[in-house]
């Protein structure tokens, strides 16, 4: 049974609001997010939603889908949506895919809940392949949503290697691992996988 990847989550819970996230694992204390990467987001309201291609990449379908969640979205309150989804890149028919997660109508600091969930990628992509210390984020062109779009990648690299990246505006914080790339590709396909999956 594959995961419903968009969720709308209308539990709330008062006293976890309180609570401090969790310390991040010795592997990604590394990451820093760099303030200086922020551009001015479109006004307005953004939201998240599923996409059967997004950036030229297909949806993994089927029993090939991700079927849970591989990493913690961090605390979830009413009207806030969670989209999870993998996505195969042109011909690809086995191998790992490039997972996205991405929450939307986040109350508090949108680059918060990105760092949440960098830490939570980066422990998920440790255990599924991925080897070494994640490199400082740094900061690429968003496209038309504004915000701040980083990437950095796992381990340090002057060939492809695993990438991390994320992105942040008003409302919104998501992120993605693309196996086998450069920052730079990634930041460009990422910023365009953004175009289908951000309103």
């Amino acid at each position: 049974m594959a995961l419903t990847t968009t969720l709308t989550l209308t539990a709330c819970d008062p006293a976890g609001e309180a609570e401090d996230p969790p310390a991040p694992s010795a592997a990604s204390a590394t990451v820093s997010a760099p303030a200086s990467s922020t551009s001015p987001a479109g006004s307005g309201k953004h939201t998240l939603a599923e996409a059967a291609t997004a950036g030229g990449l297909t949806k993994a379908t089927g029993a090939s889908a991700v079927s849970d969640l591989p990493v913690d979205p961090g605390e979830m309150h009413d009207g806030m949506h969670l989209v999870v989804a993998d996505y195969n890149r042109a011909g690809q028919t086995s191998g790992r895919r490039i997972l996205f997660v991405g929450v939307d109508s986040i109350p508090e600091d949108p680059n918060k809940r990105r760092e949440h969930l960098w830490r939570g990628l980066i422990d998920y992509a440790l255990q599924n392949g991925s080897t070494g210390t994640p490199t400082t984020a740094k900061p690429y062109q968003p496209g038309p949503f504004g915000g701040s779009l980083e990437c950095f990648s796992l381990p340090e690299s002057a060939s492809t290697t695993d990438v991390i990246c994320g992105w942040s505006d008003t409302t919104t914080a998501a992120v993605a691992l693309f196996p086998r790339t450069t920052p730079a590709d990634a930041a460009r396909l990422f910023a365009a996988m953004r175009a289908d999956l951000e309103h």
